[in-house]
């Protein structure tokens, strides 16, 4: 009787192991740190540029200069990315991003911008989770300590997720990022807890995201237009709003905004995080490729042709041609 009831105590403490082995190793979201744009636009600072945007001047953040030209942000984006790396965060780097845009560039010869620089950096970067960094040194005597503000944004949907602020203590220490590195870290516990229940919400209900189709100036058709599908005639607009999105969105949960012959807009969209690649196996998912299978669906079978068109991670064009 004793034998059996240690070899019972053994089992339940090896599957309580197994249990908190499968926890620690449950997957964590991919994050950027990034400086806020309050500590971007402060005007001691000003790391802006603007480009073109169809026509319409865009005003957005320069990472590049404020790189460039701060010689502590690189120090602060480390540390503040090495608390997180830690707690089993994967980690996207900044810089690194910006290094790859730039040999990308090079190396397909364009020099123009022709996208949103923000948009391309969250395209490139595919990080799950933005982290919003502001900071502000206060200095009494030779003693400073510094005030700090972290946001979590979801990147595709830009919706705000996790936030914690506050001041640590004062110190004698004369780098910024160790100052800031201590303050943010007595607040990780609830800010982590935010961004992995938000994690866990995806993976049960999907990424959320937009979805714009509209058709090309001059086309011969538009969304009213009758094809044939299943042996029936059906309006394009009814066969994407009605067939499609339902049986490609997670729990059919998306929004119609606008409905006409011209323009189809769905908001809060849900699409699964991973799905079929194509060949029998499974993918990471991400707007556009999730767009990509709805253009897929009018070329091959409806017989409409299209093409798509992305802004950052979470909005995607089918413009019907």
């Amino acid at each position: 009787m004793k034998n059996k009831i240690i070899i019972t105590l053994i089992s339940a403490f090896a599957l309580l192991s197994l249990t908190n082995s499968a926890f620690s190793q449950a997957k964590k979201p991919t994050i950027m740190v990034v400086p806020d744009d309050d500590w971007m636009l402060d005007p001691s600072r000003n790391y802006t540029m603007t480009f073109d945007d169809e026509g319409n001047t865009k005003v957005v953040m320069d990472y590049k200069k404020a790189l460039q030209l701060n010689s502590e942000l690189n120090g602060v984006m480390a540390k503040i990315g090495e608390l997180f790396v830690k707690r089993g965060y994967p980690l996207v780097d900044l810089k690194s991003m910006m290094d790859k845009i730039e040999t990308d560039k090079a190396r397909t010869g364009v020099s123009k911008i022709q996208e949103d620089p923000i948009d391309l950096l969250s395209k490139t970067a595919k990080a799950d989770i933005t982290l919003k960094l502001y900071w502000k040194i206060n200095s009494i005597g030779p003693k400073r300590s510094v005030e700090f503000r972290l946001k979590g944004i979801d990147s595709y949907s830009s919706k705000l997720i996790a936030s914690a602020s506050g001041t640590g203590p004062q110190s004698f220490t004369p780098e910024t990022s160790i100052l800031l590195s201590e303050a943010v870290n007595a607040y990780l516990d609830n800010f982590t807890n935010d961004l992995n229940g938000h994690f866990e919400n995806l993976i049960t209900n999907g990424r959320e995201g937009s979805l714009v189709v509209l058709v090309r100036k001059g086309s011969e058709i538009n969304l009213d237009t009758k094809v044939m599908f299943n042996g029936k005639e059906n309006m394009i607009k009814d066969l994407v709003n009605r067939y499609w999105m339902p049986r490609n969105t997670v729990n059919k949960v998306f929004s119609m905004d606008e409905n006409s012959p011209q323009v189809l807009k769905f908001s809060q969209v849900k699409i699964p995080l991973y799905g079929d690649d194509g060949f029998g196996g499974e993918m990471a998912y991400d707007f556009a490729t999730w767009g990509d299978n709805l253009r897929i669906f009018l070329d091959e079978t409806l017989k409409v042709k299209s093409s798509l068109r992305t802004k950052g991670l979470g909005e995607v064009e089918i413009i019907i041609e």
